[in-house]
């Protein structure tokens, strides 16, 4: 076994994200009587993408986040809503959406039955993981979920791969591989923590001179060849 601890990011390498994203973004309109379309999902997506960009610099908090991207989205659409009442619907909305990706339930199943120990690495909102976690078929396969939230700092911050290393007693960076899709988080973060990691690029986006990646892959079944 060349890796034992394998540390997986969850949304877009485990969970499908934007199916659960536009699932919860439609319950939430429904509610709060806000247009429904291709339009205004995707305003708020790309408002929401720039914010966690910004989170991810470290240059906002997480609260301001997931609060100013309502604030701004229904500004932009002149609507008079309350958007911590419109945020607080989403995140309840987004808590109940698993959708697995691909092969992601078989692959976790067959690593689990190897022997190895399982970890979820996440900079999600810890209410919605939290809930999502246990609510899925990943329940069984993973020893715990580290969430950005409570751990007092956020991938690619060392500090938050740090918090991971206590809590895991035997993971070294020899024998642990980290496991996302997030270039600036996923891989950034292993490699200012000087962990192995694996790229997973479903999509077949260039791969960055910048950065060390270890392992790439497509499919997730990939991973059961490389540990």
């Amino acid at each position: 076994m060349r890796y034992p601890y394998l540390l997986f990011d969850a949304d877009d390498t485990l969970f499908d994200f934007p199916k659960a994203s536009m699932g919860a973004f439609a319950k939430m309109c429904e509610k709060h009587d806000i247009p429904v379309s291709e339009e205004s999902y995707r305003l708020y997506h790309e408002i929401n993408v720039e914010l966690w960009a910004a989170f991810d610099r470290g240059e906002v908090s997480k609260e301001y986040v997931t609060l100013e991207r309502y604030v701004r989205f229904l500004s932009a659409l002149g609507l008079a809503r309350d958007p911590a009442a419109c945020n607080r619907d989403y995140l309840e909305a987004l808590g109940s959406g698993v959708y697995p990706l691909p092969h992601a339930e078989e692959v976790c199943r067959t690593l689990k039955e190897r022997g190895h120990r399982m970890y979820i690495i996440t900079n999600s909102v810890a209410s919605v993981q939290q809930n999502r976690i246990k609510n899925s078929v990943f329940a069984a396969f993973f020893e715990d979920s580290f969430i950005s939230e409570e751990a007092g700092a956020a991938k690619p911050d060392p500090a938050y791969y740090a918090y991971v290393r206590k809590r895991v007693p035997g993971l070294t960076a020899e024998n642990t591989l980290a496991v996302g899709d997030s270039l600036s988080t996923d891989i950034l973060g292993a490699n200012r923590a000087g962990l192995p990691c694996c790229w997973y690029n479903p999509a077949g986006k260039p791969r960055p001179a910048a950065l060390r990646i270890d392992y790439e892959i497509r499919s997730l079944r990939e991973l059961l060849e490389i540990v």
